[in-house]
């Protein structure tokens, strides 16, 4: 029998290994329409019967993606909830007894403003359970940023989705998005953006904007996983998506009320009554000149 000092504990092992380990660290970026299993608004509003079965489900599909992760050697995993659900869940659908160990969360932050990792380090983002861009057909509850305010989106003339926006928002600090969630038709778009090395999972097949064909949450988990786990393999293969300098960002709006918020702010121009153009030599100026949502 060992004596005390030589015996050596599960956590010590775990630590132990962990310091041997390569640091990665992986941020996941998630949503909530292009989880399997959901089709209509009911499903993901706050509040509403059927999103408390809904946020367990995109709880779980996160779940697959931090497994998957660990798996591949990450070390350190932060979870960022991007849904806006409404009222207090907004940013705050995940389910927190259910969220994998190894993984930490931000909640209820503002959408696109957290950047602590990226400016401390992180190596890849995955994005999971995303949605298409605004009209797109077969794109399940597809929109951006606004089901009604906001029409389209384009970086430096680019029609971009919120995918696109993720994607930009990492690629300012050097960091790619190497996976992608959803249904076909955001995995399309993404792919269109990216490359053809980002790695997606498409978890079902949208029919019309309010219908799918879905693959059952406990395979879709399981595709997520393994998708999570190949993308880390090799993570130049994806290289982080710049829009371009300078860099034009064009929103087409709802109505004309809608832009009210754009009016006097620098670098912004109204160039016909639904149409905001924001003007800048970097993306992420560009998009602080128009984007200061917060919670």
């Amino acid at each position: 029998m060992l004596e005390p000092e030589h015996t050596t504990t599960a956590l010590q092992q775990k630590k132990t290994q962990s310091s041997n380990l390569t640091p990665m660290r992986v941020l996941i970026m998630t949503d909530m329409e292009g989880v399997s299993g959901i089709v209509v608004w009911n499903q993901v509003n706050g509040g509403d019967p059927m999103y408390e079965e809904c946020r367990r489900l995109y709880t779980e599909e996160i779940n697959a993606a931090v497994r998957g992760a660990k798996r591949a050697g990450a070390t350190e995993v932060v979870v960022v909830d991007c849904h806006g659900a409404g009222g207090g869940w907004t940013f705050n659908s995940l389910v927190p007894e259910l969220l994998h160990p190894d993984c930490e969360w931000v909640a209820h932050h503002p959408w696109s403003r957290y950047t602590d990792m990226f400016e401390t380090g992180c190596d890849a983002c995955l994005l999971v359970g995303m949605h298409a861009r605004a009209a797109t057909p077969d794109g399940v509850l597809c929109h951006t940023i606004s089901t009604t305010s906001w029409r389209h989106l384009r970086f430096n003339g680019v029609y971009v989705g919120e995918v696109g926006i993720n994607a930009a928002l990492c690629g300012h600090y050097g960091v790619p998005c190497i996976l992608v969630t959803g249904d076909d038709a955001t995995c399309r778009e993404s792919r269109q953006l990216l490359g053809d090395g980002l790695t997606t999972v498409a978890v079902k097949k949208g029919l019309t904007r309010y219908s799918a064909r879905q693959i059952p949450p406990v395979r879709a988990r399981e595709m997520i996983e393994a998708g999570a786990y190949e993308s880390l393999q090799n993570l130049s293969r994806v290289k982080p998506y710049d829009p371009g300098k300078p860099c034009e960002i064009t929103i087409e709006i709802g109505t004309v009320d809608h832009a009210l918020q754009f009016k006097g702010k620098p670098g912004v121009e109204t160039t016909d009554p639904l149409t905001v153009v924001s003007r800048a030599g970097d993306w992420m100026t560009a998009w602080n000149q128009i984007w200061s949502w917060s919670i």
